[in-house]
């Protein structure tokens, strides 16, 4: 028996989730009785993502919402300090579904993967849930599947400077494109454009979005990687050029509304025949995952790529942590950290 801290879902929100209301920590007593193939994890690190948002809705979805009373769920990093699985010995550091919570029991060490070199000085722990985890393939993936990305051409990503945006610049960089990014700040947009050198970027919360992105990107937009939604994505589409691509990763402008902004210029998906294209991260990860894990492990071993967490400590402050990422507060990938290896 261990006392285990864990966030608890209490009630499905309509807006932003309210700390102590839709979710809340708590303590129990976590009584272990492992079965043949169960581990128990000491939890070191777990990822927040804006899709956790849609999992707090009672409604059907591409992935399991969290059930009321329940702890929640995410990708996390963990280490294993009892075993009744020979695959994942006493000591092993391994990446996973894991709960909010500092620990957890895995009936048949269902998903988890190890960590061949966990004490990495190049890799830290946390780039398995961000950069070499769901975000970084996400990234990865879409790109090359939907983008079909041309030397030359312009792309432009919105919330540029969060998980996916980062990396997707990035990449673009590398295939010759140039790459024009949006961010909620001046301090972020320092970022794109001194540290991962994007060709130009904005801050939206700065006039008119469309006018800023017709300055930023004269010669039109021929991929979108949309993360936002609402008015970025009505500027996007004036901005398209014929046959373009909009890779439709995520929508946080709506996330947390029950009056989502209207986009009135969907006509010119007809009229500039674009391609847009929604997809689940795992759609790719079994074209991609071999590849993705090879090229961006092997960029950011050797110092080719920057990945710029906001690690929040302690399960205490994940709730407020989360909040925060729905409201563009973080500054990069959102993590919380909860234990030392």
């Amino acid at each position: 028996m261990v006392q285990n801290k864990s966030v608890t879902f209490l009630k499905y929100p309509q807006e932003y989730p309210v700390p102590g209301e839709h979710f809340a920590v708590e303590t129990n007593e976590l009584h272990v009785e492992l079965k043949e193939g169960d581990v128990l994890l000491r939890n070191l690190y777990i990822s927040l993502d804006p899709y956790m948002r849609g999992k707090m809705r009672n409604a059907k979805s591409y992935t399991a919402g969290f059930q009321i009373g329940k702890t929640m769920d995410a990708s996390g990093v963990s280490e294993v300090i009892e075993s009744k699985n020979a695959t994942f010995p006493v000591g092993t550091v391994v990446t996973g579904f894991v709960g909010w919570e500092q620990y957890s029991v895995i009936s048949g060490a269902q998903g988890l993967r190890p960590i061949a070199n966990p004490r990495n000085p190049k890799i830290p722990l946390s780039s398995y849930v961000g950069v070499l985890g769901m975000p970084g393939l996400t990234a990865y993936s879409s790109l090359k599947i939907i983008g079909q990305p041309k030397s030359g051409e312009t792309i432009f990503i919105s919330a540029a400077s969060g998980a996916v945006g980062q990396i997707v610049g990035q990449i673009s960089k590398r295939l010759g494109l140039r790459v024009v990014g949006s961010a909620g700040s001046d301090e972020k947009v320092d970022f794109l454009l001194k540290e991962l050198k994007f060709d130009a970027a904005f801050n939206y919360k700065k006039g008119s979005i469309l006018e800023n992105l017709r300055a930023a990107a004269p010669e039109g937009v021929d991929i979108y990687f949309e993360n936002v939604g609402g008015e970025t994505l009505e500027a996007a589409l004036e901005m398209m050029n014929t046959h373009g691509r909009i890779i439709a990763c995520g929508m946080i402008s709506v996330y947390n509304t029950t009056t989502p902004y209207g986009v009135r210029n969907l006509f010119h998906i007809i009229g500039k025949r674009i391609t847009i294209r929604g997809f689940i991260v795992s759609d790719f990860a079994q074209e991609c995952g071999t590849d993705f894990a090879k090229d961006v492990g092997s960029w950011l071993a050797n110092g080719d790529i920057i990945y710029k967490e906001d690690i929040a400590d302690g399960i205490d402050n994940a709730p407020d942590a989360f909040v925060g990422m729905l409201q563009g507060k973080n500054f990069g990938k959102q993590v919380v950290k909860i234990a030392d290896l």
